[in-house]
């Protein structure tokens, strides 16, 4: 059976983690059928991406109970795998969507705040999980939640592994949006198709200087302003675009 549900729906790709009855916790074959959905994630076809998790959790982390072989334990297996998703779903020139339907703990955690837009069902719980088991936030967990919260509340909140609602992670700022869980899925998939009908490039361009403006000074922000319109201006859709806006505005 398939740990990584893959499905294309038109532009879009649906990744469902899919082991269920271990919370979707990550191993090894889920690690490899995920660098899969990356890379299908990476044709030009499609536009937006929707991750998500099956039955009661959305991704509980690494499998405690898995026993990894002794040539993937240790660096190798954070990096070139938690790493390789993190990477890979960064370097990915389209928004990836988390409609986190019950846990996100530890890496599961990571890889949710990982996603450019994070929306929860009512369900859904947040842990940081790594202390409790004498670890350090990995997958990207320090730096995504550093940026989201603030220094001082991320550190309060991964040294403490205080468990966050739903309602807790939208006053946070750590979800965008809290839906009845019959209503997560759908409206993950609508707002993902509402991203992908933009014309152009320009959601994929946003979310690449977005990630620049966080390393970046004032100028060379301005800088990579001034590249990546350029890019946004030559794209052929953006010229249909901008046509059907002006023939909209002529009919006022």
């Amino acid at each position: 059976m398939s740990s990584v549900l893959r499905e294309r729906q038109g532009s879009l790709l649906l990744v469902t983690l899919n082991r269920p009855e271990a919370l979707n916790a990550l191993d090894a074959q889920m690690h490899d059928e995920l660098s899969d959905a990356w890379h299908e994630a990476s044709d030009p076809q499609v536009r937006a991406v929707v991750l998500t998790g099956a039955g009661r959790g959305f991704c509980a982390g690494a499998d405690l109970n898995a026993r990894p072989a002794p040539e993937v334990m240790g660096h190798r297996t954070m990096r070139h795998t938690l790493n390789a998703h993190t990477l890979s779903m960064a370097a990915l020139d389209k928004p990836v969507i988390a409609a986190v339907n019950g846990a996100a703990a530890g890496a599961g955690l990571s890889l949710a705040c990982a996603a450019d837009i994070r929306i929860a069902s009512s369900n859904a719980k947040f842990v940081p999980a790594f202390v409790d088991i004498g670890l350090v936030p990995d997958a990207g967990g320090s730096w995504f939640i550093t940026r989201l919260l603030g220094y001082s509340r991320a550190f309060a909140w991964l040294a403490s592994n205080r468990r966050l609602s739903a309602e807790e992670a939208l006053e946070w700022g750590l979800v965008s949006e809290v839906l009845p869980p019959e209503h997560l899925l759908g409206h993950a998939l609508a707002l993902a198709e509402q991203l992908a009908s933009k014309p152009g490039l320009a959601v994929g361009l946003t979310k690449r200087l977005l990630a620049q403006a966080a390393r970046n000074s004032l100028a060379e922000q301005l800088e990579a302003e001034v590249t990546l319109q350029h890019l946004a201006i030559l794209d052929p859709d953006r010229e249909r675009a901008r046509a059907a806006m002006l023939e909209k505005l002529g009919r006022r």
